[in-house]
């Protein structure tokens, strides 16, 4: 359950990456409204996951979860740009997050 919160948590940090952009600069109030909801949401649940994991896997995973998500999101999306570099360093970095998360143990 606690590496659930963990992906749940970089799933909503990949959201409060991008409502950061949408929100110039916190000129702009939905995105900025949006942006404090997703980052509350993801600090809270990577703290309640903290409390059964060890902290550098977890948060290893979580950044790992949110940034390759933002850069994914970010090229689907936003038009990003796109090369097979980036897009295989994101895979590397998928494949870290998942080497991670099954070498992190539940206390």
């Amino acid at each position: 359950m606690a590496w659930l919160l963990v992906v749940v948590a970089g799933l909503l940090e990949t959201g409060f990456a991008v409502c950061l952009k949408l929100s110039h600069g916190f000129t702009r109030l939905w995105p900025t409204i949006a942006f404090a909801c997703f980052a509350l949401g993801s600090f809270g649940l990577l703290t309640l996951s903290l409390k059964k994991l060890d902290v550098g896997p977890a948060y290893a995973v979580w950044t790992g979860i949110g940034a390759a998500g933002t850069a994914i999101y970010g090229m689907v999306f936003l038009g990003d740009i796109t090369s097979v570099l980036k897009i295989v360093s994101i895979s590397l970095v998928i494949i870290g997050v998942i080497g991670l998360q099954l070498s992190g143990s539940a206390h």
